[in-house]
């Protein structure tokens, strides 16, 4: 795991152990809800009932705060602190399937309880330090003994040959997980959910308090993981019927339930990083082509549009909403897939996954919304997108929420539609004050196109003046670039659309964008 990889979890994660550790001191600490002794019975229905239970009590913050020396331990310290393969979970059985566990500390200091369930019987998997190797973490004092829990787990699967387990996914830092399909590294990240993003009150983390995984059967490439979610505004309960593949899948039932009106959920949210990119290089000094996990925001409407909202690293917080109803698809894509579109041997970007949600039936009206946080590096996720429903989620309301998190290379969307492959920008080289764009699309109806069509570039702006749109063929790319100049005179921002069409069809997704000033 690289240095960028483990930080790539928000800072606030650091914050949020900070402030889940003083609640406990205040409340007296106290010992998870979801830890029995022993064996219970468990069913498609125990974590639900949980986060009821949760939700009709006053919030009460976990176990923050792991034994010393491993709540001051460093990142370096941290990685020193490795899982013993041989001690994983069901890799004597022979399963499809295996289960590692993450120590705590360093960021990653709230106690997390783990089960298996097999059989109708949820059993504890207790800490042990014989399950980990330690290295020089904790200079030579000695390791915790008691049952501390942990601070997450993966999963491990053959994914990119039939004889070796990769990691095909992750579960730690708050409510944050990652996965890969084949062939990819990780790069974004998903949550449970999202509360008071980019709100100027600050942001509200919910975390993951309990896992219970099904043991794996022989035979069936999918594996079963239960959790429990804990806020002071709401508690849910989370099933991920896992799938690795080409397209890693996590069909996923969530039951959100406020503990009192919550207007600033987030349902799910996806956390990803953007530094810079080819439209969007202002003040950076890098021998890099680009630097992101994503480039863009992917959506298919309820209405059957298709859209694409390049990524950038705005100069001041900004964020932007989507409205529709009913959506069918949305999320963070990694669309640039060649070593050259970014050059860096270690990170490998053109390997990050790009990851789609696919609602299962109608979620109503609300927004894609989308937050660009200002960064000045690499190792801060600064992109957040999620739905936000129109209404608030009133307390005491179980809302349920099925979707599917395709984690994947690309998303193909709609196969009659061109998808914009590169956005780039530039001052005229007539006058500085007018913006050049320049655009990139690519897909079969824009080849099929006979050698005397003439699409038309439908380019609108919110602010300002479009001049000077043309559209011609790229002979490098076999599709079409479109190009435009705004003027945007005294306007601080402009919220611009462009798209292809030959006549009233549209050949291309729809390309939205804001320009600041």
């Amino acid at each position: 795991m690289l240095r960028r990889d483990a930080l790539a979890t928000p800072l606030a994660v650091l914050a949020l152990s900070a402030a889940t550790a003083a609640g406990a001191r205040a409340q007296g600490g106290g010992q998870n809800p979801a830890a029995p002794a022993g064996p219970t019975p468990f069913d498609a229905q125990t974590v639900r009932g949980m986060a009821r239970d949760l939700a009709a009590r006053p919030f009460r913050a976990p176990d923050s705060s792991p034994p010393a020396p491993l709540g001051s331990i460093g990142y370096d310290q941290y990685r020193d602190i490795r899982f013993e393969p041989q001690r994983a979970l069901w890799r004597e059985a022979g399963l499809p399937f295996q289960m590692q566990m993450f120590h705590r500390g360093f960021l990653y200091g709230a106690r997390v309880d783990l089960f298996e369930v097999a059989d109708g019987q949820a059993r504890p998997i207790p800490y042990s330090p014989d399950l980990f190797g330690f290295g020089n973490a904790l200079g030579g004092r000695p390791a915790p003994t008691g049952n501390i829990g942990f601070g997450g787990f993966r999963l491990h699967a053959p994914i990119n040959r039939p004889d070796y387990f990769d990691e095909i996914c992750s579960f730690l830092g708050a409510s944050y997980f990652r996965a890969v399909g084949k062939d990819l590294g990780y790069g974004l990240s998903a949550r449970g959910l999202a509360i008071r993003t980019a709100d100027p009150a600050g942001e509200e983390f919910p975390l993951f308090r309990a896992f219970w995984v099904e043991r794996p059967r022989q035979g069936v490439n999918s594996i079963t993981v239960h959790a429990l979610l804990d806020s002071p505004s709401a508690a849910a309960s989370f099933r991920f019927t896992i799938r690795p593949g080409e397209d890693t899948v996590f069909d996923v039932e969530a039951t959100v339930i406020a503990r009192a009106d919550l207007a600033t959920a987030g349902i799910a949210p996806l956390t990803s990083m953007f530094f810079f990119g080819p439209a969007d290089r202002g003040g950076v000094d890098d021998y890099r082509r680009a630097v992101h996990d994503s480039d863009g925001l992917m959506m298919s409407t309820g209405r059957g549009e298709q859209v694409w909202r390049p990524l950038q690293n705005p100069r001041d917080l900004q964020v932007s909403a989507l409205g529709d109803t009913n959506p069918r698809g949305f999320g963070l894509m990694q669309r640039p897939r060649r070593f050259g579109d970014y050059q860096d041997l270690e990170a490998r970007y053109e390997r990050r996954p790009s990851l789609w949600v696919e609602p299962i039936g109608d979620w109503g009206e609300g927004v894609v919304q989308l937050v660009e946080i200002p960064t000045t590096g690499e190792i801060h996720d600064n992109v957040v997108a999620f739905w936000r429903p129109k209404d608030p989620l009133k307390a005491r309301v179980e809302y349920n929420y099925v979707y599917r998190l395709h984690w994947l290379p690309a998303v193909r969307g709609d196969a009659g539609l061109a998808q914009f492959s590169d956005t780039r920008s530039g001052a005229a080289l007539y006058d500085p004050a007018v913006r050049l764009f320049v655009l990139d699309a690519v897909g079969e109806r824009l080849a099929a196109l006979p050698a005397d069509a003439r699409p038309e570039v439908e380019v609108g702006t919110s602010a300002g003046q479009v001049r000077n749109a043309v559209a011609q063929r790229n002979p490098d790319t076999g599709g079409w670039r479109l190009s435009f100049e705004l003027l945007p005179g005294n306007a601080p921002l402009a919220e611009l659309r462009a798209l292809l069409r030959l006549g009233e069809r549209p050949l291309t997704e729809s390309w939205i964008f804001r320009w600041t000033r």
